[in-house]
Order: C-alpha cells, then sequence, then structure tokens
C-alpha cells in the first residue's frame, strides 16, 4: 500500500482514510487477513502507535475485525462496506463541489438531514464532533443518520 501524507489533519486521520479506500475498492477482501501494526506502520513511514490509532478507528467503523489469535480481518459483513462505499463517495462528491449544498426541491426535514449527513462526513463521521458543530445533541445526530 503506497501512503500519502500530506495535510494539516492529523496523520492518524489520513491513514484511516486511505486504509477505508482500500478496503471499500476491493485492494483487501472481505474476510481477508489484514497486514500487521509494524509492518504498516513501516510502509507509512510512520510510528506503530500512529498506525495503531487508525487502525482502532477502522475497528470503530466496523471496517476491521479483530480475533484474539488470528490478529485483524476485514469485515465480512456487506452492509458495513456498502455503507462505507456510499459514505466516502458521498465525502469524494462533496469535496470536489459536484454536490449540490441545498436542493431546494426536498422538505425541509430532508435538507436537515442532508446538512447532518455533510457535517457527518467534514468531521471524519464522529458524531460528538458533528452534534457539537450543529450545536444539537448526539441523540439527535444519530437520529437523523438512521432515517
Amino acid at each position: 500500500m503506497d501512503f500519502q501524507l500530506k495535510d494539516s489533519r492529523p496523520i492518524w486521520l489520513q491513514l484511516a482514510d486511505q486504509i477505508t479506500e482500500s478496503i471499500v475498492t476491493g485492494e483487501y477482501l472481505p474476510g481477508e487477513r489484514f497486514p500487521a501494526v509494524r509492518e504498516l506502520a513501516m510502509q507509512a513511514n510512520v510510528n506503530p502507535n500512529t498506525m495503531q490509532r487508525a487502525l482502532a478507528r477502522l475497528e470503530e467503523l466496523g471496517l476491521l475485525v479483530t480475533a484474539r489469535t488470528a490478529g485483524r480481518s476485514v469485515t465480512e459483513d456487506s452492509r458495513v462496506l456498502r455503507d462505507m462505499r456510499r459514505m466516502l463517495a458521498e465525502k469524494k462528491a462533496v469535496a470536489s463541489q459536484e454536490k449540490s449544498i441545498v436542493d431546494l426541491s426536498q422538505s425541509l426535514n430532508e435538507i436537515t438531514r442532508e446538512i447532518v449527513r455533510q457535517v457527518y462526513i467534514a468531521e471524519d463521521m464522529n458524531q460528538t464532533r458533528t452534534a457539537e458543530r450543529l450545536g444539537i445533541s448526539r441523540s439527535t445526530v444519530w437520529r437523523m443518520l438512521k432515517e
């Protein structure tokens, strides 16, 4: 895997994003054993603790699963992979400004949900930061993302 670390965001987030993209694009297949932390850290030329933090994030998102004796592997949960593909596509669309911020043909509730989704993506899928940025509760963020 060829890591490109260059923007102002924390390195572990950049690593997590790049590994996520590798998983959802099929570079790593569902159920496939994932490389060890030290191996990946050497490839990325980062401290193993930084790589561990990135992989822990992917476990939180459900993309990686850990078996006590077998190490990490890519999830076989097709729903998680499908949702991540969709989120990645939305994140790229927002980044390239191909997507309109507000579609006035939608209802207010739909527009609000879309704003919450876009902020959620911009905040690296962190519900707490999304809630703080929008001034709403985490449970409201969760509800709107599930609708």
